[in-house]
């Protein structure tokens, strides 16, 4: 399972990292990031859901599988 952010998108609210740290970082402005090439890491993917659910702008893809 992979996440990604579209930038175009992101407000910067932060539930995100907030929520799935294993999964997402903050960049130097608050704006969310996939950590490394955004693989979520093993057992985290209940919380990487819980940050797509959780997006306002629904800036986050999740791709299965991957």
């Amino acid at each position: 399972m992979k996440v990604q952010i579209d930038s175009g998108r992101c407000q910067g609210h932060g539930r995100c990292y907030d929520i799935a740290p294993g999964a997402f970082d903050e960049d130097v402005e608050g704006y969310g990031t996939v950590s490394g090439d955004g693989t979520v890491p093993q057992g985290g993917e209940r919380e990487a859901r819980l940050a797509v659910a959780s997006c306002p702008e629904r800036a986050i893809t999740l791709i299965e599988g991957a």
